[in-house]
């Protein structure tokens, strides 16, 4: 018979996957809210973190008393205060800024190479074991996100810049991750959440100012789409994944983060009219394969 603690931890673990899954499915709407966006790339970056500061404040002021336990009064630290809000504005500077560069299906596809930067930190910063039969399933669902692409992914001089600013976006949001995963030892969701937003918000901002972008969208509507992203896909979907890497390995985490692609491509071809492919279904079909092998690996490794 299992003991009260084994069975508490499998509780939480199976929150931490639901909550995951959730989260990935709430980002998986912000290409969508982007496109409608009616602001600049980098001022549409900036309104997703700073707008999602005032509901992150009120999770951070309710938050439980397991949570209330794991954060010191005062001020964070300076590490949680900086280095996941700087890599996270890395991340949407270089993503949207790739776009330009390159096609999207490039963009998609290169920026989610994330995984496998993960796993590499996980391995060798947050001391992971990562098994063959990991390795495997990673590969089965890179392949998948190919697939997703299809035929739109091109290769060719022209595109050069623009995809090492694609890959480059991979890398900034693994590290964002791994910092993220270092730091929910020590540090609740709510809190952590709160300041990289913060400071991920004040760091676009000046850029936003160089690339010439306005910032105030025209209509209601521009407005409504802002709020949607930040308050969906960032203080949602981000706070639960940032939950889940506390409680999974982070490696096993973005490989199931992999699933905001596949939502993404059904999503746009639900409100946007994008076609969907057999190939991109097939991709797609593939990814979630290789997730549940990744689930599989890693009970086995548990």
């Amino acid at each position: 018979m299992s003991s009260p603690s084994v069975t508490a931890a499998t509780r939480g673990q199976r929150l931490a996957l639901a909550g995951l899954v959730i989260g990935a499915l709430a980002i998986a709407f912000s290409p969508i809210f982007v496109r409608l966006s009616e602001v600049g790339p980098t001022a549409t970056g900036f309104y997703r973190t700073i707008l999602a500061v005032p509901p992150l404040w009120l999770f951070w002021q309710f938050r439980p008393a397991s949570a209330k336990s794991m954060d010191a009064p005062g001020l964070p630290p300076l590490g949680l205060i900086l280095i996941p809000g700087l890599l996270f504005a890395g991340d949407l500077f270089f993503w949207h800024l790739s776009i330009q560069y390159t096609t999207v299906a490039n963009a998609t596809l290169l920026s989610n190479f994330a995984p496998v930067i993960v796993t590499l930190g996980a391995w060798l910063v947050l001391r992971e074991k990562i098994t063959p039969s990991f390795l495997v399933a990673l590969l089965v669902s890179i392949c998948g996100a190919l697939m997703l692409v299809g035929a739109s992914f091109q290769l060719g001089g022209d595109y050069v810049f623009g995809d090492m600013l694609a890959f480059t976006t991979a890398i900034f949001y693994g590290a964002y991750m791994i910092a993220v995963a270092k730091l929910r030892g020590r540090h609740s969701t709510q809190q952590l959440m709160l300041w990289s937003s913060l400071v991920s918000g004040l760091a676009l901002l000046p850029v936003v100012w160089v690339m010439g972008e306005g910032l105030l969208p025209p209509t209601l509507t521009g407005w409504a789409t802002l709020f949607g992203l930040a308050w969906l896909s960032h203080a949602l979907g981000q706070s639960l994944i940032a939950y889940a890497l506390g409680h999974l390995p982070a490696s096993f985490s973005s490989l199931v983060v992999l699933i905001q692609p596949v939502a993404a491509a059904f999503f746009g071809w639900l409100w946007l009219g994008e076609g969907l492919q057999p190939l991109q279904m097939a991709g797609g079909v593939v990814v979630l394969g290789g997730i549940l092998l990744a689930r599989r690996a890693q009970l086995k490794a548990g």
